[in-house]
């Protein structure tokens, strides 16, 4: 387990370019209920995969009520496994600029809403991150059920750093 609250070795930023180096795995999940959401999370994972990372692995698309609020449209969610050499802080603002590439707009206030993307990083590997703007793993994954099944698909025994339990015994734990 490590805890990052600065780079970490092999997490060097290439000044020339986002083709990922030998890296690490993280997952990163897509969601959004607005417009065609299929085609929406097929436009961000050709993004990330060109800004981000290698992408090995898809899971299945789940369509999930909205969390948190209330939405006429259910949410598609699908969980990508990226391999890169990205550090996590630039990672995570590719995915925030994919995001305004794909024309999503955030509140000021900040809550959820209707969206047509949404992209988050759930895990990288066993890091810890606590930084203004990036916690991994996300602080309210173990809580989700549209973030945990699509990550029991690509990764069903990536272990919790903190809580200690895997995707799949973390997704089986929550109520029905």
């Amino acid at each position: 387990m490590e805890y990052m609250n600065g780079p970490a070795p092999g997490w060097e930023a290439r000044a020339d370019s986002f083709a990922p180096m030998a890296g690490t795995e993280m997952v990163l999940l897509l969601g959004g209920n607005v417009g065609d959401p299929a085609r929406e999370l097929d436009r961000a994972q050709v993004l990330i995969a060109e800004r981000i990372g290698t992408v090995g692995a898809r899971s299945r698309d789940h369509w999930t009520e909205p969390w948190g609020f209330a939405a006429p449209t259910l949410f598609l969610n699908r969980a990508l496994l990226v391999r890169t050499g990205m550090d996590p802080r630039l990672a995570m603002e590719e995915c925030l600029a994919i995001e305004r590439a794909m024309g999503r707009e955030r509140p000021g206030q900040g809550g959820p809403v209707s969206r047509n993307i949404d992209i988050d990083i759930l895990a990288i590997g066993a890091l810890i991150i606590d930084l203004p703007g990036l916690t991994v793993p996300h602080p309210r994954l173990h809580l989700r059920r549209f973030a945990l099944a699509p990550l029991a698909d690509v990764a069903p025994q990536w272990g919790h750093p903190i809580l200690g339990r895997t995707a799949l015994q973390l997704l089986n734990e929550l109520p029905s």
